[in-house]
C-alpha cells in the first residue's frame, strides 16, 4: 500500500517581535539555540526522521538570514531533484499576492499552489518551539479518523495558558471547545502550533471564511478557521506527552537554553535514533585554557575559555578572557567578554564585545543585548536592560 501524499508547510514568516533585539535583523527561526542549532533545525528535522520529504517554508521577514541557512536543504535530506525544500516568499503578479498579515492568511494565499500539490495530508508547523515529534504518526492518527484537523496539544502552565490555543478534550480525543488566546483559558491544554488539515475541506472552509471576513480579516489560524472546524465537530487532538518549549519570548528562550545545559537535558540533540540536524560551518576545537573554570555549560567549536563559566550556554566562536565570569548565560557567535567582565543572566547577541571590568545583567529579570553592540570597559547595564535601549537610537 502505497504511502499518503503528505505536504508541509513550515510558517516562518512572522515579525518575531516578542523576542525583540533577537529578530531586529534576522528571522526568528534563524535565531540560534543551544550552541550550533537554529529553531528552524527542529521542524526540518522532525520532517526528516518522519520520512516527509515535501517541505514548503514561507518566509517573509528577514529573508536572507533564513535563506542562508536552509540553502538547497541538505542537512535534513531535502535536496532533491523532485519534491524536496521550496522557499515560498512574499510575492506579486496574481490575485493572492502580498504580503502575509496571519497564519490563516497565509494558507489562503499559497491555497492555489496546496491544491494543485494534491497532498492526502497537510501538516502546518510553526518555527518558535523546540520539540520532537514524528510527523508521520500524527498524520496516520488523522487520516485514520475522519477529521478535518488535528491539533498537536500539550500541558501548558496555568499562568502562561492565555498566550496560547485552548482546548477542551472530549471523548475519542475529539476536540469540544476551542478558544484563541483567552482571557481566562478554561483548562491547560494548549495547541503547540502543529496542525494536520484535510487540505480541500480545509482551504473550500477557508475560501468562505475570506468571503464573510476578507482576506485580511482571516488572521491567524485560531481566529476563525480552527473554532469553525471545533463548532462543525471536525477537530481532534493528538496529544504530545513529551518535551516542548515555546521559546518565543526572551525569558522563555533563555529559560529553554537552561534546560538543555543541565546534566540531563530533556531531549538528546545527538540521539542517535532522532539527531537535530543543522547546517553547520568548520570550528575547530573548543579551547579551555589552564586556569579557567567550566561547570555546568554547553560549549560549542570553536569558543575559547579562559575565565569563569557557569551554567552558561556558549556558541562557537566566543572568547571569554582570563578574569572574566559568565553565569547563567547564553553567548551567541561570536561574542568577546573581556578580562574582568561579568556577565549575568544575559543574552548577548553575534558578535557583542563587553569591555574590560565591565558588568552587564545580575539576579533578576533576563538581560539582552543585540548584535555587534560593545559595551563600554567599566560599565554597568543593570538586570532586564535591552542594549541598545530600542526607545533610544544613542548607545550608552
Amino acid at each position: 500500500m502505497a504511502l499518503p501524499r503528505v505536504l508541509v508547510l513550515v510558517l516562518a514568516g512572522g515579525a518575531g517581535g516578542r523576542l525583540e533585539l533577537l529578530t531586529e535583523r534576522r528571522a526568528k527561526p534563524a535565531v540560534p539555540f543551544a550552541g550550533v542549532y537554529r529553531l528552524i533545525d527542529f521542524p526540518l528535522s522532525n520532517c526528516q526522521h518522519a520520512q516527509l520529504s515535501d517541505v514548503w517554508v514561507s518566509v517573509q521577514f528577514h529573508p536572507t538570514s533564513l535563506s542562508q541557512h536552509l540553502a538547497n536543504g541538505r542537512p535534513w535530506d531535502l535536496d532533491r531533484t523532485t519534491g524536496g525544500l521550496l522557499v515560498l516568499p512574499p510575492y506579486q503578479g496574481t490575485e493572492r499576492a502580498g504580503w502575509v498579515s496571519g497564519t490563516a492568511n497565509s494558507l489562503w494565499r499559497y491555497s492555489p499552489l496546496i491544491r494543485d500539490f494534491d497532498a492526502d495530508a497537510l501538516v502546518v508547523v510553526s518555527s518558535d518551539a523546540v520539540y520532537e515529534l514524528d510527523y508521520r504518526e500524527v498524520v496516520d492518527g488523522h487520516l485514520d479518523s475522519g477529521a478535518e484537523v488535528t491539533m498537536v496539544t500539550t500541558e501548558v502552565a496555568a499562568d502562561d495558558a492565555a498566550r496560547y490555543g485552548i482546548v477542551e478534550v472530549g471523548e475519542g480525543d475529539r476536540i469540544r471547545d476551542y478558544a484563541y488566546k483567552p482571557d481566562e483559558p478554561r483548562t491547560t491544554t494548549a495547541t503547540n502550533e502543529v496542525f494536520v488539515f484535510s487540505p480541500d475541506p480545509t482551504l473550500d472552509r477557508l475560501e468562505a471564511l475570506a468571503a464573510e471576513h476578507g482576506e485580511d480579516g482571516l488572521e491567524d489560524l485560531g481566529s476563525h478557521l480552527l473554532p469553525a472546524q471545533t463548532s462543525d465537530g471536525l477537530a481532534r487532538a493528538h496529544p504530545l506527552t513529551g518535551y516542548w518549549r515555546d521559546v518565543g519570548t526572551v525569558d522563555a528562550y533563555w529559560a529553554a537554553h537552561q534546560d538543555f545545559r543541565s546534566p540531563e537535558p530533556p531531549l538528546d540533540l545527538d540521539h542517535p535514533r532522532w539527531p537535530v540536524h543543522t547546517r553547520g560551518g568548520r570550528h575547530s576545537a573548543a579551547r579551555v585554557l589552564r586556569g579557567a573554570e567550566v561547570e555546568d555549560s554547553l560549549v560549542s567549536g570553536g569558543t575559547r575559555v579562559a575565565g569563569r563559566v557557569i551554567g552558561s550556554v556558549l556558541s562557537p566562536g566566543v572568547v571569554v578572557e582570563e578574569g572574566a565570569v559568565v553565569v547563567d548565560s547564553v553567548l551567541l557567535p561570536g561574542v568577546r567578554v573581556r578580562a574582568g567582565a561579568t556577565v549575568t543572566r544575559t543574552v548577548l547577541d553575534d558578535r557583542v564585545d563587553v569591555g574590560e571590568g565591565a558588568s552587564v545583567g545580575g539576579e533578576g529579570e533576563v538581560t539582552l543585548v543585540g548584535r555587534e553592540a560593545t559595551v563600554a570597559s567599566g560599565s554597568e547595564l543593570r538586570a532586564g536592560a535591552r542594549f541598545p535601549d530600542p526607545d533610544d537610537d544613542d548607545e550608552a
